[in-house]
């Protein structure tokens, strides 16, 4: 059975999308799905938090140019049913190099699609850069399902519109026919701030049900755990945000029956 794929986005940074990727892979996980989390962002901000040194060579980069497989770069981290496609520098370069090629929306969906059929995995994660550039594009276009990260802070809802008008562009060009909206996640929730329960009401009264019920908490060890090269299970365990994504994690696979 053909593993079903999400990308993890906004093109807002510092809004918890990488911190969502690799603490929901890790979630699933622990649920025993085998995930793969690839990172597409430039820098390489998930592989540095499960631990890994940025490595040359060790990306998407010549396997999206059609010069290796993308099986070749995958990585079995220390944590049970928990593997990765590392980034590093030299996927910026890939940009330029994929706008003149054939195709270069489809390029990640070509290469993970041997992958994703593999039978190998429940579950791949991408985790897309920070803009809505070639890298994250093909990143939703290899997608089933799109996650959102959304800050619970002022013009959160700006955003929102604008990626989401995105996939439908993608869908009306015949680039992704298959992807649809899997669901927003609000991260760095504050319930003391009457900002966060507004954000939470608005959202939720423009999206309903697409709005996961479980929210990240805004906590001091989420924030330190990428540091030491840990997910928040691994570095505080009965911290609220390691509570939170490991209901994610149970919401998650229960609504695509992973």
């Amino acid at each position: 059975m053909s593993a079903k794929v999400f990308s993890i986005a906004n093109q807002k940074g510092g809004v918890g999308k990488t911190t969502t990727a690799v603490n929901l892979s890790a979630g699933l996980a622990r649920r025993k799905l085998k995930t793969l989390l690839v990172d597409m962002d430039q820098q390489a901000n998930a592989t540095s938090a499960l631990g890994y040194d940025k490595k040359p060579g060790a990306s998407l980069y010549k396997a999206l140019l059609g010069e290796e497989k993308a099986a070749d770069k995958i990585v079995k981290t220390s944590r049970d049913n928990l593997w990765i496609i590392p980034s590093e520098m030299d996927l910026s370069a890939v940009e330029v190099e994929l706008s003149n090629q054939e195709n270069y929306l489809l390029r990640l969906n070509e290469c993970l699609k041997p992958v994703k059929e593999s039978g190998e995995f429940d579950a791949i994660v991408i985790d897309a850069p920070p803009s809505l550039g070639i890298l994250s594009m093909n990143s939703l276009a290899a997608s089933d399902y799109l996650i959102i990260a959304l800050q619970c802070e002022y013009l959160a809802m700006e955003g929102l519109g604008q990626i989401l008008g995105v996939v439908d562009q993608l869908k009306e060009a015949g680039v992704s026919e298959n992807l649809s909206l899997g669901g927003v996640v609000l991260t760095m929730f504050d319930p003391r701030t009457n900002l966060s329960k507004q954000v939470e009401r608005e959202v939720r009264g423009f999206l309903g049900n697409a709005v996961f019920k479980t929210m990240i908490p805004r906590t001091v060890r989420l924030a330190e755990a990428p540091s030491f090269g840990k997910t928040i299970f691994e570095y505080a365990r009965w911290n609220d945000g390691a509570s939170a994504y490991d209901k994610l994690a149970k919401e998650v696979s229960k609504k695509f029956g992973l």
